[in-house]
C-alpha cells in the first residue's frame, strides 16, 4: 500500500479515536441519569430518561461542565460523567451555533453563569435565583446572557405527580402543601427543543 494510503487511514483513524474530544464545544449541554436519591422520582414525574444537565465550558484545552448540584459550580468532565449511571450521557447544541455562540456570546454566556456561582442546590425547585437546580440554571443562563429560551418552562402541576415514589418526595419537600403554579424548567422539556440537535450519545 502506498504511503500516502497509510497516512491516510492513520489520520482516519485518529479522528475515529478522539470523537468524542472533537464534537464537545463551548456551550453544550450535556444530560445525564443521575444516581442521586430524588432522580427516579424526577424522571417518574417529567416522563424523561434524564434527571440531570449541565453546560460544558473549555478552559486551557480542559472541559468542564458548569452544574448546579449544590454548590453551582464547574466539574471536569471526566468527573462528571461518572457520576451518571453507566457513564451514560447525551450532548446537545443549538442548531445555529457556528452564528450564535461566538467568543463575544460565549464570553456572556459564562458571565451568566459566574453570577449563580456558589449557590446552594434548590430542593424545593423554587424559581428565585437564591438557589438552583440543574435546568433552572442552564435555560437561565442562556435566557439572560443571549435572550434564548431553550425549553418551554412548565408548572409544578403540570407533571405527573401521582407516583407512590414522586409522593413521598413531595410531602418531604413541602410540608406545607405543593406550590403547584410554581414555575419549573425540566431536563426534559430542555432536552426536547427543537433549539437543538444531537451532537454525541454515548
Amino acid at each position: 500500500m502506498p504511503a500516502k494510503h497509510i497516512i491516510f487511514f492513520l489520520l482516519l483513524f485518529l479522528i475515529a479515536c478522539n470523537k468524542n474530544d472533537l464534537s464537545l464545544k463551548d456551550g453544550d449541554l450535556i444530560f445525564q441519569t443521575s444516581q442521586s436519591s430524588q432522580s427516579q422520582a424526577i424522571q417518574i414525574a417529567t416522563k424523561s430518561s434524564f434527571s440531570h444537565m449541565g453546560i460544558i465550558f473549555i478552559e486551557n484545552g480542559k472541559k468542564f461542565v458548569y452544574e448546579a448540584v449544590g454548590p453551582v459550580k464547574y466539574t471536569p468532565l471526566e468527573d462528571w460523567i461518572k457520576k451518571g449511571i453507566n457513564g451514560h450521557f447525551f450532548v446537545k447544541r443549538l442548531k445555529n451555533s457556528n452564528e450564535i455562540l461566538t467568543s463575544q456570546n460565549i464570553k456572556k454566556l459564562k458571565a451568566a453563569g459566574e453570577s449563580f456561582k456558589g449557590r446552594p442546590y434548590d430542593f424545593v425547585f423554587g424559581w428565585s435565583d437564591d438557589k438552583l437546580y440543574c435546568s433552572e440554571l442552564v435555560w437561565k443562563m442562556y435566557n439572560r446572557a443571549l435572550n434564548i429560551q431553550i425549553g418551554r418552562p412548565q408548572h409544578l402541576g403540570d407533571f405527573d405527580l401521582s407516583h407512590p415514589l414522586v409522593k413521598q418526595k413531595l410531602s418531604e419537600r413541602y410540608p406545607d402543601g405543593i406550590p403547584l403554579k410554581e414555575t419549573v424548567i425540566s431536563p426534559e422539556q430542555i432536552f426536547r427543543s427543537d433549539l437543538l440537535v444531537t451532537v454525541l450519545e454515548k
